[in-house]
């Protein structure tokens, strides 16, 4: 969307993708409604989300009916190995992009990794660290005013 196609910034992209963080749903599904949006109105929104839901419903339907006979063969049982293998990276690879791209003060990649680790390690609520990482970035920034 930035590079191949020119339809965002690397601000816009990175705006939206917050964004469908912050609100329910998947957040690709999310961005991508955005981006529709932003691109050609209402209309644009619901092509782009329907581009992007389509594909996996068909997938997952197609699975599912077939499912329950393949489940239990070996390679079936590798493949998802290796698939679970793929989406780790993959996820990896997303979040070490998008922190080299917002990570503009010094230590934002620590505080963004102590918040990962606080939620994925430690088993905390992504609500109060999400917060918490927040403030801290707002003083660490110089962009919280203190009352004189």
């Amino acid at each position: 969307m930035v590079v191949r196609r020119g339809w965002l910034t690397d601000e816009e992209l990175v705006t939206y993708y917050a964004i469908g963080q912050a609100a329910p749903g998947i957040i690709a599904i999310n961005t991508a409604t955005f981006t529709g949006y932003k691109r050609a109105g209402l209309p644009g929104a619901i092509v782009a989300t329907a581009g992007m839901i389509t594909p996996s419903l068909v997938s997952i339907i197609l699975i599912a009916l077939f499912f329950d006979r393949f489940q239990d063969l070996p390679p079936v049982q590798k493949a998802f190995r290796g698939i679970r293998v793929a989406v780790a990276m993959l996820l990896a690879a997303t979040v070490a992009d998008l922190l080299r791209k917002t990570a503009k003060l010094p230590g934002a990649a620590l505080l963004a990794l102590g918040a990962f680790a606080a939620v994925a390690g430690a088993g905390l609520s992504p609500i109060p660290v999400v917060i918490l990482a927040g403030l801290i970035g707002l003083v660490w920034g110089g962009k919280l005013e203190r009352p004189s």
